[in-house]
């Protein structure tokens, strides 16, 4: 029994680090929801495949992120939920169809999606607490960025928005 305290101790201790959000991770206020994630890791990722991403998308004319007002001028209550549509929008049509021959992008596109799923699991809790709520502004906008993806097939869609995540990062990164 002469160990147990001094196990206890390492036990809370690498719980308590295992909880705490690394150096690298930001909070970000998505409205009254609050989400520690690394953007600095996701957009490193991101720029290691952007140019092939980019490159496997052979319409220039339309975009997914970018249409006017698309992600403009979110009011603050709106962010979370717009937040969440936009990870779970990534999680469940865009990284399932943008899969490549290459082992290095598809290791980097996994990490993205994991990072988001993460980010998203985190949003979906206080979604369901209903600190989440959706108004009508970020509805449409929202509907206007499916409306731009389905223009497209699924693959084409799924690769143009990969290489417009800058466009959802940068948009982020303002909710600090």
């Amino acid at each position: 029994m002469r160990g147990s305290p001094l196990f206890l101790c390492l036990l809370s201790t690498s719980c308590w680090v295992s909880l705490t959000p690394t150096a690298a991770d930001k909070i970000f206020h998505f409205g009254t929801c609050r989400v520690s994630m690394s953007l600095a890791e996701i957009r490193a990722a991101f720029t290691a495949i952007k140019a092939n991403i980019q490159a496997r998308d052979p319409i220039r004319t339309l975009s997914i992120l970018s249409h006017p007002h698309s992600l403009h001028k979110v009011k603050s209550a709106d962010r979370c939920c717009i937040t969440h549509q936009l990870l779970t929008f990534y999680v469940d049509k865009v990284f399932k169809h943008c899969r490549t021959e290459d082992s290095f992008v598809n290791r980097k596109i996994s990490s993205i999606a994991n990072s988001f799923l993460s980010a998203r699991r985190r949003l979906g809790q206080c979604h369901e607490q209903n600190n989440c709520m959706c108004g009508e502004e970020s509805t449409e906008k929202f509907k206007q960025i499916l409306a731009n993806y389905e223009e497209l097939n699924v693959t084409s869609a799924a690769m143009k928005s990969l290489g417009e995540l800058d466009i959802l990062l940068d948009w982020m990164d303002k909710s600090r």
